[in-house]
């Protein structure tokens, strides 16, 4: 574990893993003062209480996995991506399969990122791990569903990408207005089910 001072009152962890960040961010979470705390997949960025979050950290098994209660989150998803064939043929299988797999995993939300309200989920299932393209598309519609390498995800507005797209959701994943914006926070558990 490496730390970094950021400004007068931020300070970035960095890890080697995800399931180390998990790490971090589940023992830096319960401390008082933390002003805002900022997973990666490789980092944790940590504003506020610095001499606390010093003293918790020399505590942190990065070993063990965390025990929390996250929430569960269920993302309904119209299966008919442009890239659902190929994702079947790259994984040696049918698009029916590539439903099942999709559905019958549980992911956690590792970090959030690129836009606002757009979570990395982790858990995708082996066959489902697949490069991005070869080429990204300008423009990924609002509520796309898709993998590359390790993640899946679902677009909360339309923005350029380069993921695989294998479905659809109409969620609220992002709302400016909300109390919480963001759907989705590191932590949580997500399933998502055929709508």
């Amino acid at each position: 574990m490496l730390l970094r001072r950021c400004g007068t009152d931020a300070l970035l962890v960095e890890v080697d893993s995800l399931a180390e960040v998990a790490a971090v961010r589940a023992a830096l979470k319960k401390l008082d003062g933390i002003e805002e705390l900022v997973p990666a997949a490789r980092t944790v960025l940590v504003k506020g209480a610095l001499p606390q979050v010093r003293e918790a950290l020399k505590a942190v098994d990065l070993t063990k996995a965390p025990t929390t209660h996250p929430r569960e989150i269920t993302i309904p998803v119209v299966y008919d991506g442009p890239d659902l064939d190929l994702v079947a043929e790259t994984a040696g299988t049918t698009p029916d399969e590539v439903v099942k797999l999709h559905t019958d995993a549980t992911y956690e939300v590792a970090f959030c990122g690129f836009a606002p309200g757009f979570g990395y989920l982790t858990g995708l299932p082996h066959p489902l791990q697949q490069p991005r393209l070869d080429s990204p598309r300008t423009k990924v519609p609002q509520g796309s569903v898709g993998i590359a390498g390790e993640f899946t995800a679902a677009y909360p507005r339309a923005t350029p990408g380069g993921w695989r797209l294998i479905g659809r959701t109409e969620i609220t994943l992002f709302d400016a207005k909300a109390e919480t914006p963001a759907l989705l926070q590191p932590g949580d558990l997500v399933r998502f089910v055929v709508a």
